[in-house]
């Protein structure tokens, strides 16, 4: 196990892993199956038939050439603009072009990427060991109320957490009273993504999309618009978080050793908010997808087919309400739940297994984060639009014609 943990480790290290494609699953590649549409339902549904399929399947080839070349400019746009942000500040990293994997992108929805931009400077992280009250505003005045306690995926960062900091981290551009204050990290990395706009000379292509209090970007590529969300981040590979408590004790999945070894990959924290930082833990994710089928199950093939269903069915669009995240979080309960190899053997049946459980977390509006339990993934998700989604997930358990590829 020590030497699969170090296999894993040196594959992302070094960008070996499946091509970032991967996170995003335009249906079946590999000529195995593809989704076809058969049947009349209601304006705007239509009813899928998964079928067998002798050979590569035409439509999916070309869906994942179109998503190929999108990755490929927003590969490039990302990398000119963290080169140029990396040359006006010193605290924010530059983002590598790669031509295999590049962790730092994630394919949220064919038109929504996360791009995670590390930060410099800050090393040797450790747990805050004493809670303290702020009664501070963002633009530095007194409060005569503390400001509320971070919730969930959350939490404070105070740059005496890390016993190396750059001298930058301590100006008041970022920090208020000892703390790295995310809103204003924000702030200091939106006017650099601005001027490096202007600087690259991609003002044609690239724009900032202002309604957002996260740094958002439209990327025009030769196929259609995307949006990025920028999102500088503090990359802790040394350290778990205390507050994902993982794995749970009696659990078959994932084995107690593979479990110690995704840990050992860290999390990150997001600038997302206003006071507080965001809990990541993308690449912990990655290596635990990444090894999901050693024992010859489907699981892959079953997140492929949710993914495809997704975005032709349940919930298209462009920033849609369900994310290839919560589609993954999905297949890790579910996974945790049933550890058998015998229960994903049979595609059907483990494909209308994951189905059912997407419906029940929508149709309750609560999917619980996978790391960090006490956290819901969809509490700042529109009731309505989670809704309309539950409807047609219920439309497709009634019928779902689902034959075995």
């Amino acid at each position: 196990m020590l030497n699969e943990c170090l296999y894993f480790r040196r594959t992302l290290n070094h960008q070996q892993v499946p091509s970032h494609l991967d996170a995003c699953f335009l249906g079946f590649w590999g000529g195995q199956a593809c989704l076809q549409s058969s049947g009349r339902l209601p304006p705007g549904l239509r009813r899928h038939v998964l079928v067998p399929v002798p050979g590569p399947c035409p439509g999916n080839d070309r869906l994942r050439q179109q998503l190929s070349q999108i990755v490929e400019e927003v590969q490039s746009v990302v990398h000119h603009l963290t080169t140029e942000i990396s040359h006006q500040d010193v605290r924010f990293q530059a983002i590598p072009y790669s031509d295999m994997y590049n962790g730092n992108i994630k394919v949220l929805a064919p038109s929504q990427f996360l791009v995670t931009v590390p930060v410099k400077g800050l090393a040797g992280y450790r747990e805050a060991r004493e809670q303290r009250w702020r009664y501070y505003t963002l633009q530095g005045t007194r409060l005569s109320c503390p400001v509320q306690d971070p919730e969930g995926l959350q939490q404070w960062l105070e740059v005496e957490q890390f016993m190396k900091s750059l001298w930058q981290w301590h100006e008041a551009d970022v920090n208020i009273e000892g703390d790295i204050v995310p809103a204003k990290v924000l702030q200091v990395f939106r006017k650099l993504v601005e001027n490096a706009i202007g600087t690259c000379h991609l003002s044609g292509k690239v724009s900032m999309l202002t309604h957002h209090s996260a740094v958002w970007v439209a990327v025009e590529t030769a196929t259609r618009q995307v949006e990025l969300e920028l999102v500088p981040t503090v990359e802790i590979p040394t350290a778990w978080s205390e507050k994902a408590r993982w794995p749970p004790c009696l659990k078959r999945w994932p084995s107690r050793q593979r479990a110690e070894c995704i840990k050992s990959f860290g999390f990150a924290l997001l600038a997302c908010s206003h006071y507080h930082w965001q809990l990541s833990f993308l690449q912990a994710e990655q290596v635990l997808l990444e090894q999901l089928d050693e024992d010859g199950g489907c699981r892959r093939k079953c997140l492929r087919a949710l993914r495809q269903m997704k975005e032709d069915v349940w919930c298209p669009g462009k920033r849609p309400v369900i994310t290839s995240h919560h589609l993954q979080t999905v297949l890790f309960w579910t996974c945790e739940k049933y550890p058998h190899l015998r229960d994903w053997r049979v595609f059907s049946k483990a494909f209308l297994r994951l189905v059912r459980k997407l419906h029940k977390c929508v149709s309750q509006h609560f999917l619980k984060h996978y790391f960090v339990r006490k956290s819901n993934l969809f509490r700042y998700a529109g009731a309505g639009d989670l809704d309309a989604v539950a409807q047609r997930l219920a439309l497709f358990l009634k019928s779902p014609q689902l034959s075995q590829p």
